[in-house]
């Protein structure tokens, strides 16, 4: 497993904790709010329900990230796959990632989403192996988007849709340079 087991009581906390919470409390109060203001936004009970667990299993996911190291950059790395994983899952349902959220097309993105879930957990939520899980779903947010390519979506959607491979890429290389520094400290990868 990570290394959070080797590091004993002595492990910083998540000082996060309470802003990431509070953060995720406010967003969902946001509509609420503006719903006193204005027409346009119509959000029903369920909508609520929906985006309630969105933000409980983004915020819990961050949690699993920072009880897994205490590396500063696998904590950025997880942050940011998990903000990318919530942002797609929130696109793809509100908008669409291509075209309508009824549009077929958008189911590739769950299966982006698999491949990151399923990348880490056969990692074993290893830094070296996280880099490898989201660079594998960063080709995958690509190839979801060339397989659109020849269905008639207008470019700037489809330059968009393809720019969600760039945070995967990102949280990859963060798993790798916590990777490469827990290699050096000379204790087992996290």
């Amino acid at each position: 497993m990570p290394d959070h087991a080797a590091s004993g009581n002595d492990r910083p906390g998540n000082r996060l904790r309470p802003f990431i919470w509070s953060a995720a409390c406010l967003l969902l109060l946001l509509p609420a709010v503006a719903m006193q203001f204005t027409r346009e936004v119509q959000w029903t009970t369920l909508d609520f329900v929906v985006m309630g667990a969105m933000l409980a299993t983004a915020c819990a996911l961050y949690e699993l990230g920072t009880w897994l190291s205490d590396q500063f950059a696998y904590r950025v790395g997880f942050g940011l796959a998990t903000a990318t994983g919530f942002l797609t899952v929130w696109v793809t349902l509100a908008v669409g990632m291509l075209g309508d959220e009824t549009d077929a097309i958008n189911l590739m993105f769950a299966a982006v989403l698999c491949v990151a879930a399923a990348g880490a957990v056969f990692a074993r939520f290893r830094a070296r192996g996280m880099a490898h899980a989201m660079f594998a779903t960063a080709v995958a947010q690509v190839l979801a988007v060339g397989v659109a390519l020849p269905m008639g979506f207008a470019s700037l959607e489809l330059a968009l849709t393809a720019m969600f491979a760039l945070p995967w890429l990102a949280s990859g290389l963060l798993f790798r340079l916590a990777a490469r520094r827990r290699e050096t400290s000379g204790t087992a990868s996290a």
